[in-house]
């Protein structure tokens, strides 16, 4: 050694630096992330009549993916859909769960009010001709994620602005954002 100075080798030392590496890693990998939605199709299934206009019933296709590495349980919800800024129908989630690091398609029923969507006549009958026409949508879920022996309660708000064909009811484009607020006390 140089100058005479004498270091103590330490396996216990050694073996608690390293368990506190290891230790932030796996804190820093498992930072919650916000999941990801994406819709894939539109399926037009029904009209129904409420007179004197028809209401139209879909079934909504949606990619969720859950990047986090637990399993989560979520509860039942409602996604509103909006056009133009009025509301025009709503979409039903069923409670469910997704494990860990997965992608799930969801198929969602969903109802347009034709009377909402008679207010917006013109605007559709031209949004018709363009093939392009434009919805939002929203929702807030709420549900658990366990991780080791606790349940933390979490809650994700979702906003869509959604591109659509409203001939052939394809998705063009589409812009999903997530927020992700989660209960660091157990349930």
């Amino acid at each position: 050694m140089a100058m005479g100075i004498k270091l103590d080798w330490s396996w216990s030392s050694a073996l608690i630096g390293a368990a506190s590496a290891l230790a932030t890693t796996a804190l820093i990998s498992s930072k919650p992330k916000d999941p990801t939605f994406d819709v894939v199709s539109i399926k037009l299934t029904s009209f129904k009549l409420n007179f004197p206009l028809l209401d139209a019933e879909l079934i909504l296709t949606v990619q969720v993916t859950n990047p986090n590495v637990v399993p989560i349980q979520y509860s039942s919800t409602i996604m509103s859909i909006f056009y133009k800024g009025a509301l025009l129908g709503s979409a039903d989630v069923e409670a469910g769960s997704q494990p860990a690091k997965s992608t799930q398609l969801l198929q969602l029923p969903a109802r347009l009010d034709g009377l909402q969507l008679a207010h917006h006549a013109a605007s559709f009958i031209a949004d018709a001709a363009r093939r392009e026409m434009v919805l939002d949508a929203a929702v807030d879920i709420a549900g658990t994620a366990r991780v080791l022996w606790w349940d933390h309660k979490f809650k994700v708000h979702v906003d869509s602005h959604i591109t659509v064909d409203p001939v052939f009811l394809e998705v063009i484009d589409q812009e999903n954002k997530s927020k992700m607020d989660i209960s660091l006390t157990g349930v």
